[in-house]
């Protein structure tokens, strides 16, 4: 995608504020490349939304003949991650195709989904994927079980993570040794996917599809509460981080990319204004660039 000069911006930074929250924010009309941002290539920890990339890598290596999404893998009990959704809340060994594995990692972020499809397709290939893609400012270094293991360390403890002493010392919350993306690089990707530019044009279909299937309806979606309006996205969420990167789609044809990071001045677990404010900022974004 292009980058023209940012158009003036609404006042994210009084939105972000009066949610008690820090924000960055970039969205792009995926046809025009008008854009509208703050703090738009910010490095930040992305939380699950490194499964975006993981899902693209993936689909790229079924294209080439190196994985069969139909082949089986039985996911151990004994090899479970956290996690209250998908295979990580099950008790018994799951045995599942790998195309499922990614529409459980996609649609309810399960993160033992995640780390076995990742273990099989790898950092080193994810990471020269976004090189090739021109994305150098996003990386995939850990998996769920790496990064849930250097909070562990880091603290001493397991969940939660409420204090702040704790929450400063966590690894995962520092992009310099995390997953990490800009606002700009996770809008872009998925702007390609949408372009059809990041894989086959079947497999990019296949991703719209998986990413619009996602169950999560309190961040981006709940900006555009709409039965003629299409949100595909993924959530991230880590102590004090909450965001969600995805495409906004109108019936006109427009369609938007959009990635809304935040972290809370608060270190409760429950705090529904953080979630709201990445669609009511989505909204503002979309409704600049429609304008």
């Amino acid at each position: 995608m292009s980058a023209p000069h940012l158009h003036a911006r609404p006042d994210f930074e009084s939105l972000f504020r009066r949610a008690g929250v820090t924000g960055w924010l970039y969205a792009a009309d995926i046809d025009t490349g008008r854009e509208v941002g703050l703090g738009p290539d910010e490095p930040l920890p992305t939380a699950s939304m490194y499964k975006v990339p993981l899902l693209v890598a993936f689909r790229r290596q079924v294209d080439a003949g190196l994985l069969d999404p139909a082949h089986r893998v039985t996911v151990p009990a004994s090899d479970r991650l956290a996690g209250g959704t998908g295979i990580a809340a099950m008790q018994d060994d799951v045995t599942i195709s790998l195309r499922d594995l990614a529409y459980l990692m996609i649609s309810v972020s399960d993160n033992t989904s995640a780390d076995t499809l990742l273990e099989l397709v790898g950092c080193d290939t994810i990471n020269a994927m976004l090189d090739e893609f021109g994305l150098t400012g996003t990386r995939v270094v850990q998996s769920w079980r790496e990064g849930s293991a250097s909070m562990r360390a880091d603290t001493g403890h397991g969940w939660p993570y409420v204090d702040p002493d704790d929450i400063a010392r966590l690894s995962v919350l520092d992009p310099a040794r995390s997953n990490c993306a800009t606002p700009r690089e996770l809008a872009t990707l998925f702007a390609m996917i949408w372009r059809d530019e990041v894989a086959s044009a079947e497999s990019c279909a296949w991703m719209r599809g998986m990413l619009n299937l996602q169950v999560w309806p309190h961040r981006l979606a709940s900006g555009f509460p709409y039965d003629d309006v299409a949100v595909s996205g993924k959530t991230g969420t880590l102590p004090t981080l909450r965001a969600e990167s995805g495409v906004v789609e109108y019936p006109d044809g427009g369609r938007y990319a959009v990635a809304v990071f935040t972290r809370s001045f608060s270190t409760a677990l429950n705090q529904p204004r953080a979630d709201a404010v990445i669609g009511t900022a989505a909204r503002m974004a979309v409704d600049h660039l429609r304008r």
